[in-house]
């Protein structure tokens, strides 16, 4: 089969002929359609995430099933499939109560503890390919579908996670990003006020359209001042996908009483709150990480009955995948991109 390979972090891909994957008997092996590519499997090619090279990257995958181990019940050959990102195990607390991003034993993810989908074939835990539901036209929508596992999904379960209600008002960070800008859009599917916070001002034009009521650019003054005089004191929620030391404190200075901020950005940096304000305000600081396989299983079904949609503005072929991510790691690109692996 033909697979994009990572030979070292920061290396260009290498467009090689591989081996087909064979499955073992508890896994399953998928003919790839398209592969969403994005900020989170940009940070393994650039080597800020560490994997064991050569490796094959990529998980929001659009496939079929052409073949499955001797212990599969669950799929067969022809099934329209995706993918869940997680390797979890599936038997702890966590798994059996699901909240499988907090797996004790997690194995990894796709693309970086296994061969992913910028591949012809991908082999995988029979366990982690997600069925496609039927009223989604997989053959002609297979990009938007793909990213559906991520881009969909992960801001679905910050809906939940934040207890976002109707009316709120809800300000997101990074807002023209990959995962903002669908932020916006689930945000805006929970009936919230929506603020896009993002220092990208040509991105606004899009933010607005992905359904944001307000746009604010940090750098043009106060941001924190600025979000609380659009929210009328206090910002209900908070959403950071940069998670700088700079959005995060601007994240927390701006809430209301009663605000939560969630952040999902994976910089590490340390920040500062007040812990006297945090108690006069009862404010909640909390992290959020990816969805559970039921949180994916829902997204696909709300863009199944078309409440959402995901936003695909770039595709590249096996051959143009370099070009692609380049545009990714400068933030050129608004909404998710994805490689065109081959036809259905």
């Amino acid at each position: 089969m033909k697979a994009l390979v990572l030979n070292g972090p920061g290396e260009e891909f290498s467009l090689e002929t591989v081996p087909d994957p064979h499955p073992g008997p508890e896994d399953a092996v998928a003919k790839v359609i398209t592969c969403g590519a994005g900020l989170t499997i940009q940070h393994v090619k650039a080597g800020r995430a560490k994997v064991d090279y050569p490796r094959i990257i990529g998980h929001e995958i659009t496939g079929v099933v052409e073949a499955v181990g001797s212990g599969v019940n669950n799929l067969a050959a022809g099934d329209p499939v995706t993918a869940y990102f997680y390797l979890t195990c599936g038997y702890c607390k966590w798994c059996q109560t699901n909240r499988e991003t907090l797996c004790e034993n997690l194995g990894g993810y796709i693309g970086r503890a296994c061969d992913g989908g910028y591949a012809e074939l991908i082999k995988l835990p029979a366990r982690n390919f997600l069925k496609i539901p039927d009223n989604l036209d997989w053959r002609n929508q297979a990009a938007e579908i793909g990213v559906i596992t991520d881009a969909i999904a992960t801001p679905f379960k910050v809906v939940r996670h934040a207890g976002i209600r109707a009316g709120e008002t809800v300000a997101i960070f990074g807002a023209g990003g990959g995962l903002g800008i669908h932020m916006v859009m689930m945000a805006k599917w929970a009936h919230a006020n929506v603020i896009a916070v993002e220092i990208a001002s040509d991105k606004f034009s899009a933010c607005l359209k992905a359904g944001a009521d307000e746009c604010v650019n940090p750098r043009a003054g106060d941001a924190a001042e600025a979000l609380r005089d659009l929210s009328g004191g206090g910002v209900d929620v908070t959403i950071d996908f940069v998670s700088s030391r700079e959005t995060l404190e601007i994240a927390v200075q701006c809430l209301g009483r009663g605000g939560r901020m969630v952040t999902l950005g994976g910089s590490g940096e340390d920040f500062s709150a007040s812990s006297q304000i945090m108690l006069e305000k009862e404010l909640i600081l909390t992290g959020s990480r990816y969805a559970t396989r039921q949180e994916v299983k829902d997204s696909l079904k709300l863009c199944a009955r078309r409440e959402v949609w995901p936003l695909i503005t770039e595709t590249a072929t096996l051959e143009g995948a370099e070009d692609l991510h380049a545009r990714i790691e400068k933030g050129l690109v608004t909404g998710r991109a994805a490689i065109i692996i081959q036809s259905p």
